[in-house]
Order: structure tokens, then C-alpha cells, then sequence
């Protein structure tokens, strides 16, 4: 018998494997499903988001469909992002920093004595860019080679500078009014069609710093640091460097921060940024980023932000008093945390 006309027994045999592999898929393989899947934590907080404006909403209609609202929370919402975003990834990294106010606080002092002098404002933020850094690399080299808790060095630090803004200055403020007629405010801190442009930075901030999160190798390391530093020393990555890198990125947040802060006001206090730290903190864990390290989520930590800029605004709107303020904090925080802490198992 020919080659040819021998019967083929393996054919069906492939063909029947060939359809079963086209035909089952795994349920995560559907584009909606994966996208779910691998965006449970920022969802949620979306979600959480969603129904407390709906409640505010039906308490308050007149006010909540209303432009003012809006504009009033957008001048001041990017303040708050450009510091939760770093904090995801110190937070990733197993760590934590308390420092970022007074970072805010003397960033934006150096920028304010450089304005004050006459210069250009420009060469101020270049001069807060710089002293965030340094101050960033100060404190993770306090954790990172100094070999101290992150959650005591960084708060006294937080002190420690606080004390010095307030030592040299006398508790006094700068008022910059000359800042209105400077380039820097018309690009950083003026208004197109009535929307401030300060968010359109801080939305362009959240963009690149997850692109950083998620597809850059420096936010994969960061994620195996936090995740397993072990692991990560023997994959060939520098420990002790990420480490310092994620503070120097808080360093840099708290820069930019601090300087937008300035600008809206057109005013320094020795204040700056003290406000801060609770509402910050709180969108970081709002947003779906636990505290034992290795995943965490930079949309959701930007979502957490705009939630928790929300709530004042929306429960004083709503026809309460402003005690009741801080109760819907805590609510909204735990609530979130709940529901987080009830998807962590599926996507941990």
C-alpha cells in the first residue's frame, strides 16, 4: 500500500484537540471580564464615588448641578493628586512618609523667597523641584540606610521641618501678589472657558505616573520590592535604590504641590500643607492600595482623591452642619476599606 493511501488515525485526533483548544477559553480572556479582573480595586472606589455624589446630589439638586461646585473643588483637587500619586508607590514599596506637608510647606518656601526677590517664577519652581528632591533623598536615606522605621523617621521629619519653616520665619507670611502677571501662573494656575488648568496638569501627572506604575520597569520593581524584597535583591535589583527613589518621587509631589498651592493663593503660609496629610493618606487607602506593600493602583488612588475632596464640599451643600464632616469622612473611608479588604484575596 502506497504511503498515500494509508489511512490518517491522528488527524482526528489533532483536529478534535485543534477545536477544543479554539472553542474553551478561560473566563478572564474576554476583553470586560479581564478588564474587571484587573481593575477591581479602582472600580470600586469609582463605584464608592458614584453613590455618595447620587446621595448628594438628591440631598442637595440645586447646588450639585451647578458649575461653581465643581470649579471651587477643581482649583483646589490637584494639590491633593500630585501627593497621593507618589504616595502609591511608597506605599507599593512597603513603606510610608509623613513628611510630604512639611516637604509642601518648604518647597514652596523656597519658591516664594525666590519670587519675592524679583526673580523669575520659573526659576523658583526649578528651586522647589530641587529642594523636594533633596529633601525626598534625605528622608529615604534616613529609612533606607540609616536603617529607621519609615513611619517614625518621615514623622519626624515632618516635625523637624515644620519647626525650622517656623523658627526662621516667625510664623510670618509672603504675600506674592506680583505672581498674577507672570507666565508661570497664565500656564500653571489660569483659567480656560472657566475651568482651571491646574487639573489638566495634575490629569496629565496621574497619566504618566501610571504609565510609570504599570509599564515601566522602575514601577514593576517597586511592586517585586514591596511584594518580596528578597526575591528582588536575588532578581539583580537594587533594593536600597528603589526604596530611595519612591521618597525622592514623594520629594518631588510634595515640590509640585506646594508650589500649585502658592500660586492659587497667591500667598505663602508657614502653614502650607499641614492640612494635608490626613485627606492624602486617606485617598492612598480609599483608592484600593493596601498597606502590607506589593500592588497598589494609581487611578484609584487619583479616584480616592477626588472622593475625598468631595465630602466636605458635599455634606455642607447637603444642608449639614460642618460636624458632621469628619463622621462621613470616617464612613466613606471604612466603607471603602470594607469593600477593598473584600476583593483583596481576588486580586492579591
Amino acid at each position: 500500500m502506497s504511503k498515500t493511501m494509508e489511512p490518517d488515525l491522528e488527524s482526528p485526533l489533532r483536529a478534535h484537540a485543534g477545536s477544543a483548544r479554539q472553542e474553551w477559553k478561560h473566563p478572564s480572556d474576554h476583553w470586560l471580564r479581564g478588564f474587571v479582573l484587573d481593575n477591581r480595586a479602582s472600580l470600586g472606589t469609582l463605584a464608592v464615588f458614584i453613590v455618595m455624589m447620587a446621595v448628594f446630589m438628591v440631598a442637595n439638586p440645586t447646588v450639585f448641578t451647578t458649575w461653581y461646585l465643581y470649579s471651587s473643588v477643581l482649583t483646589t483637587l490637584p494639590v491633593a493628586l500630585f501627593v497621593v500619586v507618589p504616595l502609591v508607590f511608597v506605599v507599593t514599596c512597603g513603606e510610608i512618609d509623613l513628611s510630604f506637608p512639611a516637604t509642601m510647606g518648604f518647597a514652596s518656601w523656597v519658591f516664594a523667597l525666590v519670587v519675592q526677590a524679583g526673580y523669575d517664577p520659573f526659576l523658583g519652581i526649578a528651586a522647589a523641584l530641587v529642594t523636594g528632591m533633596l529633601l525626598g533623598f534625605l528622608v529615604g536615606s534616613l529609612v533606607v540606610y540609616g536603617g529607621l522605621s519609615s513611619l517614625i523617621a518621615t514623622l519626624g521629619m515632618n516635625f523637624l521641618l515644620r519647626g525650622l519653616i517656623q523658627i526662621i520665619n516667625e510664623g510670618k507670611s509672603m504675600s506674592l501678589t506680583s505672581l498674577g502677571n507672570s507666565w508661570a501662573y497664565k500656564i500653571f494656575s489660569s483659567q480656560i472657558y472657566g475651568v482651571p488648568v491646574q487639573i489638566f496638569w495634575a490629569i496629565a501627572f496621574v497619566v504618566l505616573s501610571a504609565m510609570l506604575y504599570n509599564r515601566h520597569r522602575f514601577g514593576a520593581q517597586v511592586r517585586v520590592v514591596g511584594d518580596n524584597p528578597d526575591s528582588a535583591q536575588q532578581m539583580g535589583i537594587d533594593v536600597k535604590r528603589v526604596r530611595v527613589k519612591v521618597f525622592v518621587f514623594v520629594g518631588i509631589g510634595a515640590a509640585i504641590a506646594g508650589t500649585f498651592s502658592v500660586m492659587i493663593n497667591f500667598t505663602w503660609w508657614p502653614t502650607a500643607g499641614d492640612g494635608y496629610l490626613l485627606p492624602v493618606l486617606a485617598s492612598v487607602f480609599v483608592g484600593g492600595t493596601p498597606t502590607w506593600g506589593g500592588i497598589g493602583t494609581v487611578v484609584g488612588g487619583a479616584i480616592g482623591a477626588v472622593t475625598v475632596s468631595f465630602i466636605q464640599t458635599g455634606v455642607v451643600a447637603a444642608g449639614l452642619s460642618g460636624f458632621y464632616v469628619q463622621f462621613f469622612n470616617g464612613l466613606i473611608i471604612i466603607l471603602s476599606l470594607l469593600g477593598h479588604k473584600w476583593n483583596q484575596a481576588r486580586y492579591r
